[in-house]
């Protein structure tokens, strides 16, 4: 295998791992995924890849197997050997960025698998709207809290550093709901 492949679909988070593969010019074929809360089918094929059938997954030119965002993200970096979308370790920034994308995949994120299908976490069907709600509530705070980090003190916004990568109030997550 000498390219990349990456299973993904359009809207989800495997868009910002195409993005970083085209900026960085590397060669790489896209895995198109079905809907995994609509189609089974879509599950099972991802599961062949990847046991959690999470997108983004990427296959690397040796055959192993990448998950998660921010690994993945990192990884790309390092391949590159560019600092044009992850600061180099040492760069001033460095440590904002690695908090917040952290911050991002650790808090964010979580949020749409609660509340992209409620029923898997609540039982109680009346109790699913609220739930829902009450999860984008939160994510929409955890955004707002992410997009004014740094401002009026000694750290450097946000959009110092993620906002190569993921930029804050990005369309492609926040504005998102996989129904």
């Amino acid at each position: 295998m000498s390219n990349y492949k990456l299973w993904g679909r359009a809207g989800w988070g495997s868009t910002l791992v195409e993005a970083q593969l085209v900026w960085y010019g590397l060669p790489f074929s896209f895995e198109p995924v079905g809907d995994l809360f609509k189609e089974p089918d879509a599950r099972a094929k991802l599961e062949t890849v990847n046991p959690l059938a999470q997108v983004p997954t990427l296959i690397l030119p040796n055959g192993e197997v990448m998950s998660e965002s921010a690994a993945i993200t990192l990884l790309l970096a390092d391949i590159a050997s560019t600092d044009s979308l992850v600061p180099k370790p040492g760069a001033p920034e460095r440590a904002a960025f690695l908090r917040w994308l952290v911050f991002i995949v650790a808090n964010i994120y979580p949020t749409f698998t609660y509340a992209d299908d409620p029923a898997r976490f609540v039982s109680i069907n009346a109790a699913r709207d609220p739930f829902r709600a009450a999860t984008d509530a939160y994510a929409q705070r955890l955004w707002r809290q992410a997009e004014t980090a740094g401002h009026g003190s000694a750290l450097p916004p946000l959009s110092a550093g993620l906002e190569c990568v993921i930029p804050p109030r990005t369309e492609i997550l926040s504005d998102t709901r996989r129904r």
